[in-house]
């Protein structure tokens, strides 16, 4: 069997929130990324020298996922997963730009902290 898929790339995840600009610099101080786009709703963030990015758009109606997620709550959508080499030092530096530290932690070596427009994301450590 050939495969006929068309050619696709995955190329950006993209993220709603109050205002794209403000969550796009808490991304790009957590993982050291560079401003790709950026427009008054719009913001594309990606590391340097190339690479899958991640966008924001400012969404004037944007609701807070709530985690864990509870029924008739507002549920995430996705959550990113950023690999670190030490997890406490990774926190405090995540919490240093704006994060808050989730209630529920569900793992050993990952923690779930929260962005400030409140997307779920996760840091963990290969063990």
């Amino acid at each position: 069997m050939t495969d006929e898929r068309p050619w696709t790339e995955l190329t950006a995840t993209v993220l709603g929130a109050p205002d794209a600009r403000e969550l796009a610099r808490f991304y790009c101080g957590l993982l050291g990324y560079e401003i790709r786009t950026n427009e008054s709703d719009w913001v594309t963030i990606g590391p340097p020298g190339g690479g899958t990015r991640l966008s924001f758009q400012t969404e004037e109606h944007h609701v807070r996922p709530v985690w864990p997620g509870r029924p008739g709550d507002q549920q995430m959508q996705l959550h990113l997963d950023i690999e670190v080499r030490d997890l406490h030092a990774a926190g405090e530096h995540a919490r240093a730009l704006g994060a808050t530290l989730a209630e529920f932690q569900p793992q050993k070596d990952v923690r779930v902290w929260l962005d400030p427009a409140g997307h779920p994301f996760c840091l963990w450590v290969s063990e």
